[in-house]
């Protein structure tokens, strides 16, 4: 038997509305039954315990577990390929000596760097006192210090992305745990400075839930101009204001995210030009990467010890890859046309996370770079778009074993064969296809609203929409419901 609807009007409980934890939960009782008595008070503790303070304490968790299994390659003392070995590379230590931070290089103005400008400063703000202290002789391995300080700030951003969650999921305090749980943030957490960016755009959405569209847009403007990706999420307003006609917050959005993003790269485009262009002029000559659609043409195993396709081999023989370029970027507007489409003919307007969440997926399944620390884009818009987790950590159990092949890969890259190819071809063919997976549950959901479990939750609203719900979401659905409520039996 499914497990039961949760009663109308207490906050979600996963083993009665999730089958995947309702599952679980039969090695401990099963879910509890209707007629259970619910106390606001779960956990000694008293009321303190609360669902939000127990998901921060699993992400704090979390992020200090992923701290200890980077910890062997804390010393930056790389010798035997040690950083692959014990799978514990990251480039925020790389980098320290590579941006030539650990030389007290300001990046941009001494030296150009491949990011965008936001993540450049905060690579400077960071590296450039653990230099100063260093030749001072207060620390004594720098490339260490400049980690750790690294790992501290890029957690209290993963922080602010679980709160964020937490903060538009009053009613559904627990989805959040997918994001503090998920395997994938565990390995991939300080690989390099996307945790950043990911915090940025979460609280850019609760913003936007909240109908603060220009405060949402600052931070949209900061999260851009760290990463690229957010902007990715204007295509998802973009539909649900045609379908809608509402316009006047999506413009405030934009306009707000445009001068901040314009603020922060203009004095850096117009004093140091050729450092600022790097970036851009660096992902056009890119070629096929790890992992992608791409690369698994490239490399597929046709047996007999025979790699990849001609059609794909050839895609990078071209230094400037156009032909490339074109081909993926075709590829990503075929996919957000259907999104459209899909958008604009679903029986009721989807969710902005369902949206946001397909838009950046294809992105990653059509581009030619989809790095390893990538999958942190995805996490925080699948917890809002389908939070269920036996899809969920399907893909996530996907990208563990396409992290661990990766540094496989890599060993073999360097001299020292681990595996055959086609390992990590199939590692990365997995990845793909539980994402895209997990993208036809979320098209499902859009097309049959009714099996939605946010809407369920929310009585058929968006707690992620703002303006596009018809209504505003009266504050009673924004926050979670009273005790007398929760102690209510079903």
């Amino acid at each position: 038997m499914p497990p039961s609807v949760r009663p109308e009007r207490l906050v979600d409980e996963p083993a009665n509305s999730d089958r995947f934890i309702g599952g679980l939960s039969e090695s401990i009782g099963g879910p509890l039954g209707n007629h259970a008595v619910r106390s606001s008070v779960r956990l000694p503790g008293g009321r303190f315990w609360t669902p939000a303070r127990v998901v921060l304490l699993l992400i704090c968790a979390m992020l200090s577990f992923h701290w200890v299994q980077k910890s062997p390659c804390r010393d930056a003392a790389w010798a035997d390929m040690k950083q692959y070995k014990y799978f514990c590379y990251t480039d925020v230590l790389a980098l320290y000596y590579a941006e030539g931070l650990n030389e007290g290089q300001v990046p941009y103005k001494d030296h150009p760097v491949e990011y965008p400008v936001l993540t450049g400063a905060f690579m400077g703000a960071l590296g450039l006192p653990i230099h100063d202290l260093h030749q001072r002789n207060v620390i004594n391995n720098d490339g260490q210090a400049f980690y750790d300080v690294n790992a501290v700030v890029l957690g209290a951003f993963g922080i602010a992305a679980v709160a964020a969650t937490l903060a538009v999921r009053r009613r559904r305090p627990w989805d959040a745990a997918l994001l503090a749980l998920a395997p994938a943030l565990f390995v991939s957490a300080t690989v390099n400075w996307d945790l950043f960016t990911v915090g940025l755009t979460a609280v850019s959405m609760a913003y936007w839930a909240k109908r603060k569209p220009v405060l949402a847009g600052v931070f949209l403007g900061l999260a851009t101009a760290a990463k690229f990706y957010p902007m990715l999420i204007i295509g998802a307003l973009l539909v649900l204001s045609i379908r809608t006609g509402k316009w006047r917050d999506f413009f405030a959005y934009v306009g707000a995210g445009a001068v901040t993003w314009a603020a922060l790269n203009g004095p850096v485009a117009f004093f140091f030009w050729d450092s600022w262009v790097k970036f851009w002029e660096f992902n056009q000559l890119r070629g096929i990467d790890w992992g992608t659609l791409w690369y698994i043409g490239a490399h597929f195993p046709r047996g007999s010890g025979q790699y990849g396709f001609p059609f794909f081999q050839n895609l990078d023989l071209d230094p400037q890859h156009a032909t490339l370029n074109i081909l993926y970027l075709g590829l990503f507007l075929i996919c957000c046309a259907g999104i459209l489409i899909l958008g604009l003919t679903a029986p009721k307007e989807p969710r902005l996370a369902q949206l946001a969440f397909l838009i950046v997926a294809a992105f990653l399944i059509t581009g030619k770079v989809w790095s390893q620390q990538y999958v942190l884009w995805l996490i925080p818009l699948a917890v809002l778009a389908r939070p269920k987790w036996g899809a969920f950590l399907a893909w996530q159990v996907a990208e563990v074993i396409y992290f661990v092949s990766f540094y496989g890969e890599l060993m073999g890259a360097s001299g020292r064969q681990v595996f055959p190819e086609g390992v990590f071809v199939l590692a990365s063919l997995l990845r793909l296809v539980t994402l895209a997976v997990l993208c036809g549950y979320v098209i499902r959901e859009i097309r049959q609203p009714e099996e939605d479990a946010v809407r369920q939750t929310y009585e058929g609203r968006d707690p992620d929409g703002g303006v596009y719900n018809d209504d505003p979401l009266e504050e009673d659905l924004l926050e979670p419901p009273p005790a007398p409520a929760l102690a209510r039996t079903g």
